[in-house]
């Protein structure tokens, strides 16, 4: 369930990250597919509390520094991503590809939660708070393969297991089996399987009681010959991420 006038905010906001300019108010009400009435109605909400400015006399509305302010300090203060951010980053430098850290929600889409850009030019690109289908994702695959048998074929009931190209898995019982072999190696991996050219292996971690995934993503011609060097890597930033959760935990 969703509360539809906090959708509307985030819908403004993400608006403003598409478009890269000042909207008038009826292009924004024409982009978002809203009412002029309810879309002058969040921008005056907006506006009061700081987060938008008019440019200029019928020039536009533009958000201010403040979100910018404020997201800053609440990702300067997230337990988690601070806690792991510096390994994941040693990761991406030793294997010079995109490391994804995410984790999986209820409606069984994996959100990726840091992405830290590999240095190439072609690359494997995503941003902190995109979703992904978990049953067509690495790190969808890696959190899976941490439930049981029974909760695994349940969460495959709730899942539109569509074909998005000529290598998806789009039956469970591919699927469960594909995680039991990955179980078996040592990775997770997606080749080619949300799109012809890109490929990613992932592996779980465990925070506390939370199971996260982390990640590695980028062009296949890449990422497939290297599998099993990348895998050492994954799974050595995996275990050091554990190892520091369990001293801080250790009185």
């Amino acid at each position: 369930m969703t509360v539809k006038m906090a959708s509307r905010v985030i819908e403004v906001i993400e608006l403003f990250a598409q478009e890269k300019q000042p909207l008038a108010l009826s292009e924004m009400a024409r982009l978002l597919q809203m009412p002029v009435s309810t879309c002058l109605g969040l921008i005056r909400t907006l506006e009061a509390h700081g987060y938008i400015y008019e440019t200029g006399r019928r020039q536009g509305y533009y958000p201010t520094g403040r979100l910018l302010t404020m997201a800053q300090v609440i990702a300067s203060h997230d337990p988690v991503l601070d806690f792991v951010k510096p390994t994941l980053v040693e990761l991406r430098d030793n294997v010079r590809e995109t490391v994804v850290f995410g984790k999986l929600r209820e409606d069984w889409e994996v959100v990726y939660l840091e992405v830290v850009d590999g240095p190439q030019r072609i690359r494997y690109f995503a941003r902190a708070g995109e979703t992904r289908h978990a049953y067509v994702n690495s790190q969808g695959r890696a959190l899976l393969s941490t439930l049981t048998a029974q909760a695994r074929n349940a969460a495959f009931k709730k899942m539109k297991l569509e074909r998005l190209t000529d290598a998806t898995l789009t039956t469970a019982a591919a699927i469960n089996a594909e995680i039991e072999r990955s179980k078996a190696r040592g990775w997770f991996a997606i080749l080619g399987e949300t799109h012809p050219d890109l490929a990613g292996i992932a592996w779980p971690v465990r925070l506390g009681r939370q199971m996260y995934a982390v990640s590695i993503a980028g062009p296949r011609n890449r990422i497939e010959p290297r599998m099993q060097e990348l895998s050492g890597f994954l799974r050595g930033a995996c275990a050091a991420i554990e190892e520091s959760d369990s001293r801080k935990e250790t009185p």
